[in-house]
């Protein structure tokens, strides 16, 4: 199993910045895929950014070029950066972590981002 927590969120201006955090209970470089989700308001969760064991990454095409997706293996912690803010990125952002292909998925409480002039 996984504990995942996440930090970070917060109210910020359009074309503001934030990190997120999400510190895993475990190794994160033995998960097989770490990932960012988001959900706003009647809306369904989507994926935002991943990062694979092996370092590899991905991101949705919306936040391509603004939002960057790390991890620290000492802390094992996984960051998303997010830049370049705007309204619509207002949404709970959430920490995932699916241990090997195709296993459980273990999720974070999640934490909110506001975007608001």
């Amino acid at each position: 199993q996984v504990q995942l927590v996440e930090s970070g969120g917060g109210s910020v201006q359009p074309g503001g910045s934030l990190r997120l955090s999400c510190e895993a209970s475990r190794n994160i470089f033995s998960i097989y895929v770490m990932g960012w989700y988001r959900q706003a308001p009647g809306k369904q969760r989507e994926l935002v950014a991943d990062i694979t064991s092996g370092g590899s990454t991905k991101y949705a095409d919306s936040v391509k070029g603004r939002f960057t997706i790390s991890r620290d293996k000492r802390k094992n912690t996984v960051y998303l950066q997010i830049s370049s803010l705007k309204p619509e990125d207002t949404a709970v952002y959430y920490c995932k972590a699916e241990e090997l292909p195709g296993s459980n998925d273990y999720w974070g409480q999640g934490t909110q981002v506001t975007v608001s002039s």
